[in-house]
C-alpha cells in the first residue's frame, strides 16, 4: 500500500511539520500531489495566530476548490504528518479530493497527549474512515513514528502547551 513515492512526499509533509515547530506552532505539515505527480500545494500548521482552523489539510481543501477542477480531484492525493482532524476530513470529502496517506495516526496523537499529561484536546479524535466515506485512507506508516512524536513532545515541552 505505502510505496517509495508516498514515503518521500511524507517525509516533506515532517519536514514541513518542523517549519511549523520551528516558528512556534503546532507541529503539522500536509501536501497535495496531482495524479501525474507534480506538487499542486503545500502547507503547515498555522493555529498560533489564535485560528484553531489554520490547519494544512483544511488549506488545501480550500485552495483545492478553487485552483483543480472537480474532475481531477479525485485523483489527487493528499499526503500529511497526522491523521485528518474531523474537521479536515469533512473539507476534504465535501471537496471531493482522493486518496489520504498520513504518517501518524490520531491513535498515536492522543496515546502520546496522556504519556505527556496534555489533557485532551476540546474536539474528539475520530479516525477519518469514522467522518468521511469514498476515500481511500492508508497510514499510519510506523517508520515515521517516533521522528513525529518527538516533534511533538518537542512542542508540548517547549511550548508549555497542555492543550
Amino acid at each position: 500500500m505505502i510505496d517509495d513515492t508516498d514515503k518521500k512526499h511524507l517525509i516533506r509533509c515532517i519536514e514541513l511539520a518542523q517549519e511549523a515547530l520551528d516558528d512556534g506552532d503546532e507541529p503539522f505539515g500536509s501536501m497535495l500531489v496531482a495524479k501525474d505527480g507534480r506538487v499542486l500545494f503545500e502547507d503547515r500548521n498555522r493555529v498560533s495566530g489564535g485560528d484553531q482552523t489554520q490547519h494544512p489539510e483544511f488549506a488545501i481543501a480550500k485552495w483545492a476548490a478553487q485552483n483543480v477542477p472537480e474532475a481531477e480531484r479525485k485523483d489527487a492525493v493528499v499526503y500529511t504528518s497526522g491523521e485528518h482532524c474531523a474537521m479536515c476530513a469533512a473539507a476534504h470529502a465535501w471537496v471531493g479530493l482522493g486518496r489520504i496517506v498520513y504518517a501518524a495516526s490520531s491513535a498515536q496523537f492522543t496515546r502520546w497527549r496522556a504519556e505527556l499529561g496534555a489533557k485532551p484536546g476540546r474536539v474528539r479524535p475520530p479516525s477519518i474512515q469514522e467522518v468521511i466515506d469514498d476515500t481511500i485512507v492508508d497510514g499510519p506508516v510506523d517508520e515515521f513514528a517516533e521522528r513525529i512524536k518527538a516533534l511533538h513532545v518537542t512542542h508540548y515541552r517547549t511550548a508549555g502547551a497542555q492543550q
